[in-house]
């Protein structure tokens, strides 16, 4: 990509939910600067949220992060499964918020399997639910919104810091 110079991106996926998640963002961060681009994770707004309810501690949390995809123009999306066979349901909603505004997407995953492949069953699962078999990482409609624009680079790696952090950066070359 040209004029890649003070492209911004915000650095998506469940990695706010790992244990280690400010230096994960911190390292990603690190690696969008010596590329070029600014790394926007959605743990770096200034959000008190102490001494709010559950509900309206969520609805702030929702409103920062919008305000920082309103301000990138990348996503790098991470699209490892998590907490069942597909990506993580936030994130999801990030990449279609990003491709409703015509930015640009990108996706990775640790793991290199089909989505199809993940879940027991062959043509129906267990409840007779048809499984999506299009040879694709996730959901077609996921891996739809990142072809327009970039990809989704997929690896078959133990999760990792270290594999997360190689497997980002082979699509910051790519970016």
């Amino acid at each position: 990509m040209s004029n890649q110079q003070n492209r911004s991106i915000y650095l998506a996926g469940p990695d706010v939910f790992w244990p280690n998640a400010v230096e994960l963002g911190a390292a990603k961060k690190a690696l969008c600067l010596r590329y070029g681009f600014s790394g926007h994770f959605p743990l770096d707004t200034e959000l008190d949220i102490e001494g709010l309810q559950p509900f309206p501690a969520g609805i702030a949390i929702y409103q920062a992060n919008i305000n920082i995809m309103d301000c990138c123009d990348i996503i790098i999306a991470n699209m490892t499964p998590f907490r069942g066979p597909s990506m993580d349901v936030g994130t999801a909603f990030e990449m279609g918020y990003m491709a409703a505004q015509q930015k640009i997407i990108w996706g990775y995953s640790l793991d290199g399997q089909l989505y199809s492949n993940r879940i027991e069953g062959t043509a129906t699962d267990q409840d007779g639910y048809t499984i999506e078999s299009f040879d694709m990482a996730d959901n077609l409609m996921m891996i739809g919104a990142t072809e327009n624009s970039g990809g989704v680079l997929t690896e078959s790696l133990p999760q990792t810091l270290e594999n997360h952090l190689r497997v980002f950066e082979k699509v910051l070359q790519q970016l």
